[in-house]
């Protein structure tokens, strides 16, 4: 572990004002269960890091490294931390994995945690909780850790908290709390300030698959595919910050 993520510390500050694809996809299915994956494509980043990089620090074996794999989030947490979960949040971790896929000499640096819901609630425990988790597990700040070397995409998991919730097995709704939304620009706001400011931008993308035909969508930005089981949201993170409202879903189906 320490050495599939050694070189994400050098990272880590710069994906943050710099550019971060991001993408959110739920895969709802007909039993009720629902795979979700968070996805952070930093490859934009490392290709204006490599570029910073003197020949000699690019030739280095931390630059060189090839990695492509999946862990246990929880299993890639010290027991310093694991210990502390309660037994929600330990159930909640050890159903979730971290995959990390890098190559840093072309450019690629992709992270991505995938969390498979057994239900509804399952579902909406988690998209609640995620990122009270990764605050208290400390992920930024668990560099000195001698099992995980973090990568800060911890603001953008926080961003969830801002969300208000009601999922059941027939809809999929969500909405920002504007107290939390503007508390959450407060923590990250002047980072994505940074990256606007630098003239990049931070694609934002939602995605949901389903099981059966969608009835209706309360979103004139969200893109519904021509058999009613995609929804597509497409945005950025500077468009969230001027109209928050553009992330509200309303789904039945």
């Amino acid at each position: 572990m320490k050495k599939i993520l050694l070189p994400l510390m050098l990272l880590g500050m710069l994906c943050l004002s710099s550019c971060v694809d991001i993408e959110e996809r739920y895969d709802f299915k007909a039993n009720g269960a629902c795979n979700v994956i968070y996805g952070f494509d930093m490859s934009k980043a490392v290709s204006v890091l490599m570029n910073l990089m003197t020949d000699s620090v690019r030739e280095t074996p931390q630059f060189g490294m090839v990695k492509d794999t999946t862990l246990n989030f929880y299993s890639a947490l010290p027991d310093s931390i694991s210990q502390k979960m309660n037994a929600e949040e330990m159930k909640m971790a050890q159903g979730s994995e971290l995959a990390v896929k890098m190559d840093l000499k072309n450019n690629i640096m992709k992270v991505s945690i995938k969390h498979e819901a057994k239900n509804a609630a399952d579902l909406r425990y988690y998209l609640q909780h995620l990122s009270s988790i990764s605050m208290n597990s400390q992920l930024n700040n668990v560099t000195n850790n001698d099992k995980v070397k973090a990568f800060d995409t911890q603001p953008l998991i926080t961003g969830q908290s801002y969300y208000n919730y009601e999922i059941t097995d027939h809809k999929f709704y969500r909405v920002i709390d504007k107290d939390k939304f503007n508390a959450f620009l407060k923590k990250a706001g002047s980072k994505f300030a940074m990256a606007k400011a630098m003239l990049i931008d931070m694609p934002y993308k939602v995605i949901l698959n389903f099981a059966r035909p969608v009835k209706k969508v309360d979103n004139s930005k969200a893109v519904l595919s021509a058999d009613r089981r995609q929804v597509v949201l497409i945005t950025s993170m500077d468009e969230v910050m001027k109209n928050p409202a553009l992330m509200n879903l309303k789904i039945d189906f």
